[in-house]
Parts: structure tokens; C-alpha cells; sequence
């Protein structure tokens, strides 16, 4: 996690849709670019902690979201609630806009922070579903999480993609079929 000052000073830039551009992060925060490196890491390190900021905060809404549902309803509805909650944020879609290979480097990679926390809460979501005996899944739980996340990914950043056209409903109907018994 990079210093608070350096997240900070990200985070205000990238919900203002303006460029994360660590020389520029640098000036403002009065140190210079090595420093700042050196202290917060790559730009991709930083943008991925800034990222992950927003996704979790989407994952927490969505969950109470769908408080009082149950198996696969409730993951269809988490699901559903995240992927409509990150396509409504103006400043992640000017992110894949202005950059898209970045955005999805950051974004999708296994490497990366928000898809592997990504795939660890749906992982965590199913488990809850499981032990409450809510839900069955006919794949292991590690290997479902991934691929849900994986779903919603190809449908929600099918423009950045594929030159497709981002279709978050298209995506809930996939893994609602998925999660069928």
C-alpha cells in the first residue's frame, strides 16, 4: 500500500478523471519521481491500490445489497449489484476510455491487486453460501470464484476487450446459469 499522502493525492486525481502521472504526483507532493517509487512503487502499484479502494467499497454495498437473500440468488444479486455499481463510476470508464490497456492490466491481471482480492471475496461470499447450506457448487470453490470474476470481467469490459459493447445483464444471465443446480 502506498504512503497515505501518495494514495491520497492519487485517488482525489483519478475520481477528478484526470491522469495518474507519477511526475506530476511527485511535484505536488514535493518529493522527487525517484522518491516517490521508491515509497509507493510502480505506477500500476499505485493505480491498483486506488482501484482496489473503489472496487472493495462497491463489493461492501453490494453485499448489504443483497442482505436477506440466500445461495444463489444472493450471489447473483452481489454480483449483479458490483458490476452495475463499477460500470455507473464516470471515473473508471474515462480510466478505460483513456487507457484501456493499463486499465485492464491493472484491473484483470492475476498479478495485479483487485482481481485476486476480487476473486478472494466471491470466494469467501460462496463459502457463506455453502456453509449455510444455501448452495451446492459443482466446482471447487477457488476455481468457480475465479471464473465468475472472470465472467463479469469479459461482459463489463467487453469495450476495452473486444470492441464489444458492455453488457452487465448478458453477464448476470451467464453466471446465473452457472450457479443453477
Amino acid at each position: 500500500m502506498p504512503p497515505d499522502e501518495v494514495f491520497d493525492a492519487a485517488l482525489k486525481r483519478f475520481l477528478a478523471q484526470q491522469r495518474v502521472d507519477m511526475r506530476s504526483l511527485a511535484a505536488e507532493l514535493g518529493i522527487g519521481r525517484a522518491t516517490l517509487y521508491r515509497r509507493a512503487g510502480s505506477r500500476d502499484e499505485v493505480l491498483g491500490h486506488v482501484l482496489w479502494y473503489l472496487t472493495d467499497r462497491n463489493l461492501e454495498r453490494a453485499v448489504r445489497h443483497a442482505d436477506g437473500l440466500r445461495g444463489p440468488e444472493r450471489i447473483v444479486a452481489v454480483i449483479g449489484h458490483f458490476l452495475n455499481a463499477v460500470w455507473d463510476q464516470p471515473s473508471l470508464r474515462h480510466f478505460l476510455a483513456a487507457e484501456p490497456e493499463a486499465a485492464l492490466r491493472i484491473l484483470t491481471s492475476k498479478r495485479g491487486v483487485v482481481q485476486r482480492r476480487v476473486v478472494d471475496h466471491l470466494e469467501g461470499l460462496l463459502t457463506e453460501e455453502i456453509e449455510a447450506g444455501a448452495f451446492a457448487p459443482r466446482l471447487d470453490v477457488r476455481t468457480l470464484a475465479f471464473v465468475l470474476v472472470r465472467i463479469g470481467e469479459s461482459f463489463l469490459y467487453a469495450d476495452a476487450i473486444a470492441d464489444g459493447e458492455p453488457d452487465v445483464e448478458q453477464a448476470l444471465q451467464v453466471i446465473g446459469r452457472l450457479l443453477e443446480g
